[in-house]
């Protein structure tokens, strides 16, 4: 569903409202009328060329067609070029100058600047960040200094993932993208897998765009709910929700700043205890490569005597955090309350509009698999059920009660 842009030039809600609504919404959902006016409006790639200058941005390509796999990015070949080098190349001008580009032919693949830190990349214009106007949601001093760019081409997309931490804001500045989220109590229907290896993304293993239900059927029951942004719209992605995200025009451009929760303490336990278990497995085998299972975006692998440290910091800050909630009853831990997703207090309507669910199309389940009587397991099968989502949950409440509980001597 694409939804209209908004030519209403004061904001449809307030700041302290804004905030309010971001507070208490359960479902991902779009709001407009809130960017009138904002000079990050004014990112398009052409002027982001004349701002970056000669300055070199990493680029991620993907090769185009249909397969039944999620092209991760472990599989993408990477160039660094200029973002003149990047629109030549983007607008098919075969005889101008694309550096690296050149040897990844326009028909066959796709770009995507993505997750590029706005302090970083503008560090030599600082006064860009003020561009960037978070604080109409009511986030004071929030601005691109805590946000992320992404530069893509038709057809660039990010496999579908959730993320551990924190909320989502995504300004559409530039074309069209389309978003496909699932509700958290649909990740066994989505397959989950750590690798590869992300800190704070849960990748699925299903082609959201293309699903091998043969493979995986129980994702014909995945509840999509499925909206196209537009430039001057600001989507909502709550907490632990999947998305699949894909250009939909010849060049896109969106903004985005995640915003902290304090759930976030226990989901930063967890990825302590994935990311210690993670890499004690895999560097264990000494015939696996490190780049086949180790995203791009992280630097490298840390020892054990390190893993170790960051789950035990991590257990002192849920701790810490802990002493300034309230206590509840154990009961209510072991069964907390269901929120209604659409609450009666939130104003929906042309301002701020749900993201609808969408019916999943018929699909033909991909080529049937073949099943051997005496398969084997591997290290990343063992991998795969240690560090489902709901087990490390399971592990990190261990922890937790065992950090409060002193060990019998």
């Amino acid at each position: 569903m694409a939804m209209a842009a908004s030519t209403t030039h004061s904001p449809a809600f307030s700041a302290e409202e804004a905030q309010r609504i971001v507070g208490r919404l359960q479902e991902p959902a779009v709001f407009l009328k809130m960017t009138h006016g904002w000079p990050v409006l004014s990112w398009t790639t052409e002027n982001l060329r004349k701002h970056l200058g000669d300055r070199n941005i990493r680029f991620r390509l993907g090769r185009k067609g249909e397969t039944n796999e999620p092209q991760f990015e472990t599989q993408c070949h990477y160039v660094e070029a200029t973002m003149r080098q990047f629109l030549r190349w983007a607008k098919s001008e075969a005889e101008e100058d694309v550096g690296s580009f050149c040897d990844y032919p326009r028909s066959h693949f796709w770009a995507y600047a993505d997750y590029k830190y706005i302090a970083k990349i503008f560090a030599h214009l600082p006064d860009m960040f003020e561009e960037v106007k978070w604080e109409a949601f009511g986030f004071e001093g929030r601005n691109g200094k805590d946000s992320t760019l992404w530069i893509g081409t038709e057809g660039a997309n990010t496999p579908c993932h959730m993320d551990s931490y924190g909320c989502n804001l995504v300004l559409q500045v530039e074309g069209r993208k389309r978003w496909h989220l699932f509700p958290p109590e649909d990740t066994s229907k989505l397959y989950p897998s750590r690798i590869p290896y992300e800190e704070s993304s849960v990748f699925s293993r299903v082609n959201v765009s293309r699903p091998d239900l043969a493979k995986f059927p129980a994702f014909r029951h995945a509840g999509a709910h499925v909206v196209t942004l537009l430039p001057g719209q600001v989507l909502y992605v709550p907490r632990h929700w999947w998305h699949y995200v894909e250009s939909v025009d010849a060049l896109t451009v969106s903004v985005n700043t995640w915003l902290e929760l304090d759930e976030d303490h226990e989901a930063r336990l967890g990825e302590a205890v994935t990311r210690t278990l993670m890499f004690a497995l895999k560097t264990a085998q000494g015939d696996d490569r490190v780049e086949r299972w180790l995203n791009p975006t992280e630097e490298g692998v840390t020892s054990h005597k390190d893993n170790m440290r960051y789950i035990n910091l991590s257990l002192h800050a849920c701790a810490q955090q802990q002493k300034t909630k309230p206590k509840w009853d154990s009961k209510d831990r072991a069964r907390p309350k269901k929120l209604d997703p659409v609450r009666s207090d939130i104003p929906f309507g042309p301002c701020l509009l749900p993201v609808p669910r969408v019916p999943q199309p018929p699909q033909d389940g991909g080529v049937p698999h073949q099943v051997q009587d005496e398969s084997s397991l591997g290290t990343d099968d063992l991998l795969e059920c240690l560090l489902h989502p709901d087990v490390v949950a399971m592990v990190t409440q261990l922890l937790l009660e065992k950090q409060v509980t002193p060990s019998p001597k």
